[in-house]
């Protein structure tokens, strides 16, 4: 069963337009079915994947938004839809390293021609 944070985080995200309804409706089930008891033993296992998009003139963040570690399939083709034409850049490499245990700041991303700084984070 999902957390009343985890729904809150997501009723936030439709309610300040980031997604649709229909998305959070996603995002909900998708809780819903893949809620795993925590283990004990790993404390320090991250709980969210965070992605910020930080304008580059003015240093203002343009997103920040922040999902559960249970969405981040989810979450990474969410943020294709918010970055789409960064040259280079594999989501799928996000998703791998985020398997094989990647914690802080996991992608870096200066977008010059869109004055953007990308920035992908496992806490």
């Amino acid at each position: 069963m999902a957390t009343s944070e985890e729904r809150i985080q997501v009723l936030n995200l439709i309610a300040s337009g980031k997604i649709t309804a229909e998305e959070g409706s996603k995002l909900l089930r998708a809780l819903e079915e893949g809620s795993h008891p925590r283990e004990t033993d790993a404390p320090t296992r991250p709980r969210l994947f965070r992605v910020r998009v930080t304008d580059l003139a003015s240093g203002k963040a343009k997103v920040n938004v922040s999902i559960p570690m249970g969405l981040v399939n989810v979450g990474v083709r969410m943020g294709a839809r918010f970055a789409p034409g960064i040259e280079g850049f594999n989501y799928e490499e996000i998703v791998t390293a985020i398997r094989q245990g990647a914690y802080g700041r996991i992608a870096d991303i200066t977008d010059e021609n869109a004055g953007e700084r990308v920035e992908i984070y496992v806490e």
